[in-house]
């Protein structure tokens, strides 16, 4: 097997096994909801979405994103095959994870009675926010041990910490939404961050390293460029988070509360239920370019081979959702929200788009580059803005679709453009030609969709999808042997089970 197949199975089998991951989580997400929709009414489902906001609000300030920027530094460290700079990188980050996740429940107890009074108007629930502020350790904690897992490409063992993590957490809020109700909320947020903890420390457990000791001079030398890198990442965060604030805002003045649902719905498609595949990628993409960050061309290898692979994983899911929409809305939410249709067409070319400038914005991170990564993303997120706020003035719900797709063009030839001058990146033409063949299936899937009336639209619809999922297979097939790897997976479950 060459080493350019097998890093393309390398890329697949991650996506796999995290996709499925990915998919079991929101699954376990959409239980939940029901079960508080069900067991708390619309209220407690409130008082859970509020109290989760604030206490996520602190812990992004607090947390100074290492569970994210740690994940380079692991990686590097693992790649020089030197236990001894591994051990100490390895405690460093688990010395900054306490330090971090102290401060982080010490600023909630602290604010507990402001906290209250900002985010439900009163200080009932001052003692709730004390309780839970041992939650931002608790979880902090835990993103230390995943974030050591994901930099030194455990996969199997992050996705059991995941899985079984989710699954547990379930398993017990339920009966406790159902015997104390409201009462329970609190008891229940606690528990569950404890067992995601527990999952977590047990899995990265079994990673046998060497004990460092380390002093607090060695903690500041060694995790200064985790802190510096992780602020510029929780900045370039914020930034996004409030630009959604904004736009939400102004949806709701220019046009009512409804439109703002839809708005929330809409993109909850696109950005949860397809872009978990990007989630499923991120996991094992980000530490395996960290890797080889400081060599540009096999970094432009890692990126090409990305891009490839997400394209053609996720054109064949774009176009059924084209042809599907109308099912999908009424199958995830209800009739009610059929508005959004106009709006996910637009987005769901935009995701090509997205797909591409995602592979290749990695790189910044990848190289250490927090700077550029922030003003990167804080310029993305001013113009997306501008753009989203015009497409809904203009152009109501389907405008907040088309402006997504004009953003992440804009974007994209932005991560190039940077990308191009300063590391001297290209797409390889197999690449582009990929991009422009699944593309222009999708814009005829388009054209379909709005030119011709249901149930009319199933036959070319269907015919549109099977071109494309076949065109994938082919490429798939010549980059890594998808029957050879269908084959060698259903042997190991045959093998499995009859043990």
């Amino acid at each position: 097997m060459t080493v350019q197949k097998n890093s393309y199975r390398q890329i697949m089998k991650a996506t796999s096994l995290f996709g499925g991951v990915q998919f079991f989580q929101i699954l376990i997400s959409v239980v939940r909801s029901k079960f508080i929709a069900i067991l708390l009414g619309p209220s407690g489902m409130g008082i859970v979405g509020l109290l989760t906001s604030a206490t996520g609000l602190v812990s992004g300030v607090t947390s100074f994103g290492l569970g994210t920027s740690a994940v380079k530094n692991i990686s590097e460290a693992n790649a020089t095959g030197d236990d001894a700079r591994a051990s100490t990188v390895i405690s460093v980050l688990r010395r900054l994870v306490w330090y971090t996740g102290l401060l982080g429940a010490l600023v909630t107890l602290l604010l507990s009675p402001w906290l209250s009074t900002i985010t439900f108007g009163n200080r009932e629930y001052r003692l709730a926010f004390v309780w839970i502020s041992v939650t931002l350790l608790f979880n902090q904690l835990s993103s230390g041990e995943l974030v050591l897992l994901q930099g030194l490409r455990r996969l199997q063992n992050l996705a059991k910490a995941n899985v079984y993590g989710s699954l547990t957490g379930l398993l017990i809020s339920i009966p406790l939404y159902y015997r104390f109700g409201i009462r329970g909320i609190v008891p229940v947020i606690i528990i569950t961050s404890f067992i995601t903890l527990f999952f977590s420390r047990y899995f990265a457990r079994k990673i046998k390293t060497e004990k460092t000791e380390i002093s607090r001079p060695a903690i500041l030398t060694e995790g200064k460029s985790m802190i510096v890198m992780g602020v510029m990442i929780s900045l370039s965060g914020l930034t996004t988070l409030v630009a959604t604030y904004l736009l939400r805002i102004f949806i709701n003045h220019a046009g009512n509360v409804a439109d703002v649902g839809h708005y929330s719905a809409g993109f909850t498609i696109i950005n949860t239920y397809v872009g978990m595949i990007f989630t499923a990628m991120g996991t094992d993409y980000y530490p395996r370019l960290s890797t080889v960050a400081n060599d540009n061309v096999q970094c432009k290898e890692s990126i090409n081979q990305q891009a490839e692979i997400a394209l053609l994983i996720l054109a064949p899911i774009l176009i059924f959702f084209l042809v599907f929409i109308n099912w999908a809305v009424i199958l995830l939410y209800s009739t009610q929200f059929l508005a959004i249709t106009g709006m996910v067409y637009w987005a769901s070319l935009g995701i090509f788009f997205k797909a591409v400038s995602w592979a290749v914005a990695f790189v910044f991170l990848a190289k250490g580059d927090g700077k550029l990564f922030f003003w990167n993303e804080f310029v993305g997120s001013v113009y997306s803005l501008i753009i989203n706020m015009t497409g809904y003035y203009l152009g109501g719900l389907t405008g907040l679709g088309f402006s997504f797709l004009i953003s992440y063009t804009l974007y994209c030839i932005q991560v190039f453009t940077i990308a191009k001058i300063k590391y001297d990146f290209s797409f390889h033409k197999e690449a582009v030609t990929l991009f422009f063949i699944q593309f222009l299936l999708a814009l005829v899937s388009f054209i379909v969709v709005n030119l011709i009336e249901y149930p009319y639209i199933y036959l070319p619809g269907i015919m549109l999808i099977a071109i494309s999922s076949w065109y994938s297979f082919r490429e798939l097939e010549k980059r890594i042997g998808i029957r050879e790897m269908i084959r060698e997976f259903t042997q190991k479950i045959k093998k499995n089970s009859s043990l």
